[in-house]
């Protein structure tokens, strides 16, 4: 019984203070300002789910990319020849 007495004497107190709050000038502004930045914390939490979702296709692509990589090694090498020497002969039309 007291515990009850106990929570109720809180919850009219609570009650009171908000009363007093919502009384108080600029009130109406301060709620305002805190609707605004719960909305605005939804918002960025749905983004953030997002760029999660996006983490992981990234990470996925990522290894594909990595396999077809180790596969066409040579390739890459013979590129990096291919374009140094096409470079050295840009380098002698300016000259």
């Amino acid at each position: 019984m007291a515990r009850t007495d106990l929570l109720g004497r809180l919850a009219d107190l609570s009650e009171d203070a908000i009363q007093r709050l919502s009384d108080a000038p600029g009130a109406e502004r301060i709620l305002a300002a805190m609707n605004t930045t719960r909305d605005r914390l939804d918002e960025l939490q749905k983004r953030v789910r997002g760029l999660e979702e996006l983490e992981q296709r990234l990470t996925a692509l990522e290894r594909k990319v990595d396999k077809l990589g180790k596969g066409s090694a040579p390739a890459s090498d013979s590129r990096k020849t291919a374009s140094t020497k096409s470079s050295g002969t840009t380098r002698a039309k300016k000259s």
